[in-house]
Parts: structure tokens; sequence; C-alpha cells
């Protein structure tokens, strides 16, 4: 079926409103892009000072394996991990990427997995790939909300860690690495690696004046919670970032096809109003060239001499002044 101008006019007039919502998405976008990519940089510092914290706390007591490892009891065979995705869409393959790659990683370990999701949409694809999460929680969608997630977070671990049914830690996210690329990240948490806490141990202290530490386990537990928190802190908002990016190539690519969609709709429209136009043109010529046309016959007719007035023209003159002078008559 043709499309008619009126309908190609419906069609741009939709397509210039999603190009609008398309280029307002592009816009939040690019924005919250940088705003999460500024919090990771604005967290840089205070992660180096826990690890100084941490690297003091190994320095004075090797004896903080048991604190460290967590392994005083439960099984060892179960895998606590995290995995963050979105909630919204129009992401590309950001979901399918961190899922499977979370699955494929899971599966090579020794141990039974217990998945925590971080947005619907790789709920469900985790789900699909036959490794449902215990537990889904919202994306935040600001920095400010980052925070009471990861309070969540942290309190559905160290009650399953209590109850022994949980003795690692696994993140899953997004990094973002150059414009709007990423790539998939697996961070291991708990236990904490040997050679990174030797590596902590090894770091001289920034001044002359060494630290004591107090409190034995309980100040290595409180710094260890605030290793967890600044590391989920960063992978979400990296995760954050990199939803954010793929969703600003996604509506690049929307708004150029709507672009070319327009260019063309535009070019039909065009063309076909001037054909309208012509055949326009055309019906009026040839009507005003019939109407010509009939007028000159018309005229020919009327003053086309009768078979009388051929025959006899001076009769025909003469019968005229005889009528002439009968009207001048008086009565």
């Amino acid at each position: 079926m043709s499309d008619t101008t009126a309908s190609l006019r419906r069609k741009i007039s939709s397509a210039g409103d999603l190009q609008s919502v398309v280029r307002t998405m592009k816009a939040l976008a690019a924005s919250s892009i940088g705003q999460y990519e500024k919090s990771v940089r604005a967290l840089g510092d205070y992660y180096r000072v826990v690890e100084l914290g941490l690297g003091a706390c190994f320095r004075v007591s090797e004896s903080a394996a048991f604190v460290v490892d967590g392994r005083g009891h439960g099984d060892a065979s179960l895998i606590g991990a995290v995995i963050f995705g979105s909630d919204q869409g129009l992401v590309g393959q950001f979901n399918d990427v961190v899922s499977g790659f979370a699955v494929k990683t899971l599966a090579d370990l020794n141990g039974q997995p217990k998945v925590w999701a971080v947005g619907e949409r790789v709920h469900a694809r985790l789900k699909d790939a036959g490794l449902p999460p215990l537990g889904l929680f919202a994306v935040p969608n600001s920095v400010q909300a980052i925070t009471p997630l990861i309070g969540q977070i942290l309190v559905e671990h160290e009650t399953c860690q209590n109850w022994g049914e949980v003795t690692e830690l696994h993140l899953f996210y997004n990094r973002p690495t150059s414009g709007a690329v990423y790539v998939p990240v697996h961070q291991r948490l708990l236990p904490l690696d040997k050679t990174w806490r030797k590596k902590l141990a090894s770091v001289p202290w920034p001044t002359k004046p060494l630290p004591e530490v107090m409190g034995g386990g309980a100040t290595l537990r409180a710094l260890i919670r605030e290793y967890l928190f600044v590391s989920l802190f960063r992978a979400c908002a990296e995760s954050l970032a990199s939803e954010n990016a793929s969703r600003l190539a996604a509506m690049e690519r929307a708004d150029r096809n709507i672009d070319e969609l327009l260019e063309d709709l535009n070019s039909s429209f065009h063309r076909l109003r001037q054909s309208g136009i012509d055949a326009e043109l055309f019906d009026v010529i040839s009507g005003f060239e019939a109407l010509a046309g009939s007028g000159k016959q018309t005229k020919r007719v009327v003053h086309q001499p009768t078979f009388l007035q051929s025959r006899f023209p001076k009769a025909e003159a003469r019968g005229s002044e005889i009528a002439n002078k009968d009207q001048k008559i008086p009565l």
C-alpha cells in the first residue's frame, strides 16, 4: 500500500518526537558517566588510606589469617558472588556480557555458588542460564543511592557468613575502558589474597612516626569491612558508568538511524507532493486547452453565413433596408 502525504507527515512527526527522546537520553547518559567516574576518582584516596591501615595490621601480626581468611567454621565449598547489571534496557549487550562471564567463571571454581544480583535484567539472564540468584537488589539511580545499596549487600553477606553459609565473596561487573568500551571484571574480595596481603605489608608508611595498631582483631575486622565497602562501592560506580556508556552508544546509533529514516521520509514526501502538484498542473492545463478549443469553435459557427445569405446577398441587404425603414415609420 502506497503512502500518502498525510501518512508521511505522521511518520515524520513521530520520528521527530522519537529523536527528541533519544537525544534527551543521550544527554542524561553523558552526564551520568561523568558523575560516576568522578565518584570513583574521589574514592581513590580513601581506598589508599584503608590499604595503609590493612598493611600496618598485617605487619604487626601475621596471626590475623583467621580473621582475614574467615575459615573458622562452615562449608568452604560455598561461594558467594555479587553480580552488577542494570534495571533498564537500551544498553546493548551489557547484561549478557557480565552474566555470561560470571556463569563461566563460577563454573570453573570449586564450590557451589550463591549469587546476589543487582539489577532485574541481569537477574533474568542468570536465571535463564541456570544460576538463579538468591537475592535481587535495585540498581541505584544516583551516587547518593550507592551507599545504602552497599550497606544492604554487606548485611546480607555478614548474615550468611555468620551462619557459615558463605566463606568466599566474589564480584562481577563491567569496567569502562575508553569511550563506550567496557570489559567484564572478576574480583575476589574474601578471603584476602595472600600475595596481596604481603604486598600491603611491604608498603612503607608515608611518615616517620610508625602507627600503633590497637584493638587487635576488632581493628582488623573494621578495616576489612571498610575495604569491602570501598571495593563494592567502586564496583557499583564503575558498573553504572559502563551501563550509561553502553546506553550512550546505543542512543548514538539510534540517533543516526533516525536521521537516515527522516531523510528517506522527507525525500519520499517531497517526491509525492511534487507528483501531486504536477498532476494538478496537468489537469489545469488540460482544462484550459479544452475550454480554449471550445470557444474558437463556437465563434466560427456564429459568424458562418446562412444558405440564403450566400445565394442572394443583394436580396438580404435589401430586406435589411426595408426593415430599417419600417422601424422609422411613426405610429
